[in-house]
């Protein structure tokens, strides 16, 4: 796991919560990815760039963080 991302439960800034499992590399192009499931719905595995779940998203003139991190996971 990178040291940038924790394990633990994320909110999105829309407000859905996430639990981050790990990270991985991408196979062809070395990427760090974060691998994790949405704590609705099916609970699917879903991957993202490292470099897109860290990034700030502009809401309403002001930027915040798309993910932000909430507690350790039980």
């Amino acid at each position: 796991m990178t040291e940038s991302i924790k394990p633990g439960i994320y909110r999105h800034f829309k407000g859905n919560e996430y639990l981050v499992l790990d990270t991985a590399r991408h196979s062809e192009t070395n990427e760090w990815m974060v691998v994790y499931q949405p704590q609705y719905g099916e609970k699917g595995l879903w991957v993202r760039p490292l470099s897109m779940f860290e990034e700030s998203v502009e809401v309403n003139g002001q930027f915040k963080p798309r993910f932000e991190w909430v507690c350790k996971a039980n």
